[in-house]
């Protein structure tokens, strides 16, 4: 998810989605805005990894939430999950044929998009938000097969 600029019901509904699909870990790119939005996500049955977007203001009492329910952090944000490596990006990434990356997760155009550049697949999910655009979506990944599916809220 991302973009979701502190729309509380398409939040909610981002969550039962994620919940529903038993997901093991949900990222955020970004645009989450305000401590408020971010304790929805202590609704999930998993962890959250999530990055610093250009409108998330209050970055201490967003932090503070995620100490209980994952992590936070300037972007990008790499780690490994169900053997495969993730870079977590806000702004779009320029060169998405990255090393020892297979999967690029950015926000911030509020337009979803799933792209593969030789090894590296690229997701933005749209803007869970749909202040921008009137359309609130999320993306949910398979990690055995990578395949991408963008859900409307």
């Amino acid at each position: 998810m991302a973009d979701s600029h502190d729309n509380l019901p398409a939040i909610r509904k981002a969550v039962e989605i994620f919940n529903q699909f038993s997901c093991s870990l949900v990222l955020h790119a970004g645009d989450i805005v305000a401590p408020f939005a971010a304790q929805e996500l202590r609704k999930l049955n998993c962890p959250v990894k999530a990055v610093f977007g250009n409108c998330d203001g209050e970055r201490e009492g967003l932090a503070r939430v995620f100490q209980e329910i994952g992590e936070i952090s300037p972007a990008p944000l790499k780690f490994a999950h169900e053997n495969l490596h993730f870079w977590l990006s806000h702004f779009p990434v320029e060169n998405p044929n990255l090393k020892n990356v297979d999967v690029v997760v950015f926000g911030h155009t509020h337009r979803s998009q799933i792209n593969r550049y030789d090894h590296v697949l690229v997701v933005n999910p749209g803007e869970t938000g749909g202040w921008l655009n009137g359309i609130s979506t999320v993306a949910i990944l398979n990690p055995k097969t990578l395949v991408v599916d963008v859900i409307p809220l």
